[in-house]
């Protein structure tokens, strides 16, 4: 029997992950691997130990065992297969892929899903910003086009509540069974009701704002707070800023991802800042101090005397303040810079150095072979 992998692995998120970080990978990967969508040997097997996965991570207890023991910890909690099935923070199957898929399993939902509230689907932006405004933050405008629901009817579409009726055609259910003949006899299958479209519900007077659609399509200005210290990959949540929700549900959220554009001169390691300076040979030699640039502007920094190259130095603190309030230091590499021309007078200075040496690093390296 194959051993079971790392359930953090599985949903590819850090030990360290949210509830809603694990929530959403969760989704993201159900939906890629769901049987009804994907085809490909092994994505049932893969569906499987994704939900495994989530039953025990979505679980306080269960995830506090799974931290502690491992797989040990939760053994005897699943079935012959596996997985138990349950869904915890999400209800029932139908409920989560009808959401993704327009239906459940076998590509139908279940009628408590068909008239009731859904959340919109979340969306997901790109934003590039420049290395220093990763670092001290920054407020950015933005402007999208966004549905959102009417102010007048709130997302009904009625003019008012006495408007909104059960619908005569599927009585509220939101379904219709149709009937079909065929080789085999005759087919019974149930499809949306073609008069409410799966609200079960009936609209008499549409409202006079939206006139019916239940949202109104906006260009809006947003002004996105960019927090100090936000690394490349990380994301800012807008609530409510999605696409829109259906049934009069709520819109989903909107998720700004961030990519920080590289630096000429500073490269950043979590919250540590490294920046190589060229010296030369004469300042490593006899020592010297030099004035350094960090992210908060010129430092002076000693090079003593005998520093070799490549030699880090630290200036504590000079890093990137994170969201925490801890700060990250800067590191200083020392590059040695050998000139490839010298003037006559410089050649003369430095056959006087080696004249006066008394042994050079070569010869003391050959007598170390006799």
């Amino acid at each position: 029997m194959a051993e079971k992998r790392d359930y953090y692995e599985v949903l590819g998120v850090s030990k360290s992950a949210t509830p809603d970080e694990i929530k959403k990978a969760y989704r993201k990967l159900a939906m890629k691997y769901h049987p009804d969508v994907n085809k490909d040997p092994g994505a049932e097997d893969k569906f499987k130990e994704i939900n495994e996965a989530y039953e025990v991570l979505s679980d306080e207890k269960k995830r506090a065992s799974y931290d502690q023991f491992g797989h040990a910890g939760v053994d005897g909690q699943f079935g012959q297969g596996g997985f138990s099935g349950g869904f915890t923070d999400f209800g029932d199957l139908n409920d989560i892929f009808g959401s993704f898929f327009g239906g459940g399993f076998g590509g139908g939902q279940s009628r408590r899903q068909a008239n009731s509230p859904r959340q919109g689907n979340d969306r997901v932006m790109q934003m590039r910003i420049d290395f220093m405004d990763a670092i001290f933050g920054k407020t950015e405008t933005v402007s999208l086009e966004v549905d959102e629901p009417c102010k007048h009817c709130h997302g009904t579409g009625a003019e008012s509540p006495s408007d909104v009726q059960t619908c005569p055609h599927c009585h509220g259910t939101g379904y219709v069974m149709t009937q079909q003949r065929s080789m085999f006899g005759v087919i019974q299958q149930q499809t949306v009701c073609p008069e409410c479209h799966g609200t079960g519900k009936k609209v008499t007077r549409a409202c006079h704002e939206c006139h019916g659609k239940g949202y109104e399509h906006k260009r809006v200005k947003l002004d996105i707070k960019i927090p100090q210290g936000i690394q490349s990959g990380q994301q800012i949540r807008i609530p409510g800023k999605g696409e829109r929700g259906q049934n009069g549900g709520p819109n989903g959220d909107l998720y700004i991802e961030i990519h920080v554009k590289p630096h000429s001169t500073f490269q950043r390691q979590g919250d540590d800042i490294y920046i190589k300076v060229p010296v030369s040979a004469i300042d490593v030699t006899i020592g010297t101090k030099i004035q350094v640039p960090t992210v908060y502007g010129d430092v002076e920094l000693k090079i003593p005397e005998g520093t070799q190259p490549n030699t880090k130095f630290r200036l504590k603190g000079k890093g990137v303040k994170n969201r925490r309030g801890t700060q990250g230091d800067q590191y200083v590499e020392v590059e040695v810079e050998i000139p490839k021309r010298v003037s006559k007078k410089e050649r003369e200075l430095y056959e006087k150095i080696r004249n006066g040496q008394t042994e050079s690093p070569f010869e003391r390296f050959k007598k170390a072979f006799k």
